[in-house]
């Protein structure tokens, strides 16, 4: 797994590629916190290069986006590959977190 971000006008985004499992959960959670600074508005974390997800993976953004929404900072994902979408749809979780198309649809959002 690897975990890049960029911040632009308070908005974090967190692009990840690979996989997100068992062996790297902690990682995920730790590199996302760290990155997190008291000013964002809002983070959006890009799946375009995400291959697989699991269980483990998906309670770990569910929880990132509780954490964040506590302190009122916006969250979305984007731009996620059919086989993710998939695991989101069949947890449930697309209809507890926010899931755009794109990276620039979810910026286009969470700028209104």
């Amino acid at each position: 797994m690897e975990v890049s971000a960029d911040r632009q006008d308070g908005i974090l985004s967190v692009c990840v590629q690979g996989r997100i499992d068992g062996t790297n959960v902690r990682r995920f959670m730790e590199t996302v916190r760290s990155a997190t600074e008291d000013g964002d508005r809002a983070v959006i974390m890009d799946f375009e290069r995400l291959v697989y997800i699991s269980s483990s993976g998906l309670r770990a953004v569910l929880m990132t986006a509780k954490d964040l929404r506590s302190r009122d900072v916006a969250f979305a994902l984007c731009s996620l590959p059919d086989v993710v979408r998939t695991a989101f749809k069949r947890s449930g979780f697309d209809k507890i977190i926010t899931i755009h198309p794109t990276r620039a649809d979810a910026l286009a959002a969470l700028e209104r």
